[in-house]
């Protein structure tokens, strides 16, 4: 005999409706977290075209010369972070300005694209200066007749100051970009601190000019890293598309990478320190002339 299925009582009912109104509520939360999640992503490019709102050093860079010439820079190996590499060159580029604005009107968030019309890209040159490499990219941009981006650390401008007034003088942008290279987020505030601001005071006094952006050495930005650039009215400069020349992976594969990711608004990253830049200054000599060909312009970023 079956038994007698008894109703349920009011209170067991309220409870019920309780519960089920409560796992409503769970689950817009839910649903709103990760749309906001999604928002804030746009913050940091990563690997895969995602971003990550959490800046951190780029994937592979752990052998960047850069490291092994100023031994304060040891960045973490975040091979499996999201914020693994340069946004794609062919992700949607921003409208309008290419930056994010503070509500003080400054930047907020680095630079990954300029914006200065169609086809228009910039070259971007790190780790200098140096006496062997620096002089022969000079050369080759004076003869194509194009400026380009130098983001130079300052205890290599000091040995060198002659070198540095050289690039500017040439008409090319300089960038501060620390006074040692080091990996800036896990540094103290006073660490932070006197890594950009000795920059800033040794390149604007060799170059004799005023320095107006910041490059953080691997690509990795921190709130406090972007807080100073404030302070210091620097713009946080990034990059779009890097055929990682630092790792010497040859002169064809350097330019294959440049040529098959760059797009209006690119901004490029090469190198003229830290190391062997031969196969850098080769892939140059192919790749400028012939982007020069398909029409793009470049500019200083």
């Amino acid at each position: 005999m079956s038994q007698r299925k008894t109703p349920p009582t009011k209170a067991v009912i309220s409870r019920r409706v309780l519960l089920a109104a409560g796992g409503l509520v769970v689950l817009g939360e839910f649903i709103a977290g990760e749309g906001s999640s999604g928002a804030n992503d746009a913050a940091r490019p990563s690997a895969n075209g995602s971003k990550s709102p959490t800046p951190t050093p780029r994937a592979g860079q752990t052998t960047h010369p850069s490291s092994a010439a100023h031994p304060t820079a040891t960045p973490r190996d975040v091979s499996s972070s999201s914020a693994a590499q340069s946004p794609p060159a062919n992700a949607a580029q921003p409208a309008g300005t290419p930056t994010a604005k503070s509500t003080s009107g400054k930047p907020s968030q680095p630079m990954y694209y300029i914006d200065d019309g169609p086809k228009t890209i910039a070259l971007t040159i790190d780790d200098g200066p140096d006496s062997i490499y620096t002089p022969q990219v000079l050369k080759l941009l004076q003869k194509y007749k194009v400026t380009a981006t130098f983001s130079m650390i300052g205890s290599q401008v000091a040995a060198d100051p002659a070198l540095a007034r050289e690039v500017a003088a040439a008409g090319h942008k300089v960038v501060n970009h620390t006074w040692t290279h080091a990996n800036l987020p896990p540094l103290t505030a006073t660490e932070l601190r006197t890594q950009m601001e000795k920059a800033q005071d040794v390149i604007e006094s060799a170059i004799r000019g005023k320095l107006t952006m910041f490059r953080a050495p691997y690509g990795a930005w921190s709130p406090a890293v972007l807080e100073r650039c404030q302070q210091m009215n620097l713009t946080p400069l990034d990059w779009s598309v890097d055929p990682q020349d630092w790792a010497r992976p040859g002169t064809n594969k350097i330019i294959s990478n440049i040529m098959k990711n760059t797009r209006t608004g690119s901004i490029i990253l090469e190198h003229d320190g830290g190391g062997d830049r031969s196969q850098t200054v080769a892939a140059l000599t192919v790749v400028i002339p012939e982007l020069l060909n398909a029409g793009y312009r470049f500019r200083t970023a």
